[in-house]
């Protein structure tokens, strides 16, 4: 991997001195990781990405301006209803500060809206919606591993550069789906491609034989799966059953991890080209939180679990800079601070909230070019930040002056 990738372990250090004393409500920040922990996201942040806050609030010290720090969890079980009534409880009675991960988009959507009321930070990273950052985007939220852009100009644009420029979607049935599908679509009829139909179904179907029937008798160059977790897996399970690669179609898995991947094993997995912000190999910083975060796990991070390392950390800084816990005053600084840490380098916030840094393009591995565990990246290329993100005075965010 080029030098360029690597990030300097006394940039990161340096960016975690703390402050003097300050003033902190309750004396306590409390910190709360609500995500799927039980259904098809399980493996793609989960209790993993609870590990990864701990771990974030453990190499920050324990404490923040001479505050302990807590992190407390809950599954919400991808339903925005659930999410809002823990979340809801969280900031009226348990004195959470800030809630973060909140996989799924409908939920993270949900959950900002109320933090938004509430006047509390949220720092999303296992959604993807775009909308987060776009017409629903507020001055206290923040998106930060990736979005639905990331993934359809990754992923997407380089299958449309190999020639995809036919495509029929595959995709699940509500907002993040929606986005991925609306992003990936854009972008191959900007290139000149056509998008030849879709087919929605239900978040957590285990059986996909029909709409990959249907996907296959298109005649489309590429299937894109506009899903994600087990749902993105069973899919390209099943696709293997139908013979529709061997028969000569491509699958873009849009939201593709390396939790997946495990999950899916290489035999099945091979070949699919997929889009992360991290990668646990990429360099000697990436490595060594890898393997710190391996100890804990037995598994290696994805984008999702060091991404909510890299989002706690950050939030901490914040705090330590501003030196009280005040939503407006850390909002501030997290839109001022430059994000350097094991997940990214000279990452920034922009004004509508999204955090821009390099995204990279990756393709799995076959079984015997595997040297190691876990060893499932081939690397092809890096995708800026400034491409892989919109720019605020585009997302629509009305926050956001043109």
């Amino acid at each position: 991997m080029k030098a360029s990738y690597l990030v300097s372990a006394a940039l990161i250090a340096a960016s975690a001195m703390p402050a003097a004393a300050g003033e902190i409500s309750d004396g306590k920040v409390k910190i709360g990781i609500l995500n799927d922990q039980s259904g098809v996201y399980a493996d793609f942040g989960g209790k993993w990405s609870v590990e990864a806050a701990k771990m974030a609030v453990e190499d920050f010290g324990g404490k923040v301006q001479g505050a302990p720090i807590e992190i407390v969890s809950a599954d919400h079980q991808n339903k925005p209803d659930i999410a809002s009534n823990i979340a809801r409880q969280w900031y009226d009675t348990e004195q959470v500060d800030a809630i973060m991960e909140l996989t799924t988009s409908s939920v993270a959507l949900a959950v900002q809206g109320l933090s938004k009321e509430k006047k509390k930070i949220d720092i999303v990273t296992g959604a993807a919606s775009t909308d987060l950052t776009g017409k629903q985007c507020s001055p206290y939220g923040f998106h930060w591993a990736y979005d639905t852009h990331s993934q359809a100009v990754g992923t997407g644009g380089a299958l449309v550069e190999q020639g995809g420029d036919s495509w029929y979607f595959i995709t699940v049935d509500y907002a993040f789906g929606y986005s991925l599908k609306e992003q990936t679509a854009k972008l191959v009829e900007a290139s000149g491609g056509k998008v030849l139909g879709e087919v929605r179904y239900p978040l957590g179907s285990t059986d996909y034989s029909s709409f990959l029937l249907q996907a296959q008798s298109s005649g489309a160059k590429i299937i894109g799966l506009a899903n994600a977790g087990l749902d993105t897996s069973n899919s390209i399970k099943q696709a293997a059953e139908f013979g529709i690669v061997a028969g000569g179609q491509r699958l873009a898995a849009l939201l593709f991890t390396l939790a997946e991947v495990h999950g899916l094993g290489l035999q099945a997995a091979q070949g699919v080209v997929l889009t992360e912000g991290y990668y646990w190999d990429r360099d000697d910083v990436s490595r060594d939180f890898a393997q710190k975060f391996f100890k804990r796990t037995n598994r290696m991070p994805n984008m999702i679990q060091a991404g909510t390392y890299s989002a706690v950390t950050q939030y901490l800084k914040a705090i330590d800079k501003a030196g009280t816990d005040e939503t407006e005053a850390v909002a501030k600084q997290l839109h001022e601070m430059p994000v350097n840490d094991v997940f990214t380098v000279n990452g920034k916030v922009q004004a509508d909230g999204s955090m821009v840094h390099d995204m990279y393009l990756y393709q799995v591995k076959k079984p015997e070019e595997s040297k190691k565990d876990w060893d499932y990246y081939t690397y092809l290329a890096t995708i800026p930040g400034d491409k892989a993100f919109m720019k605020a005075e585009d997302s629509g965010c009305p926050l956001v002056s043109k």
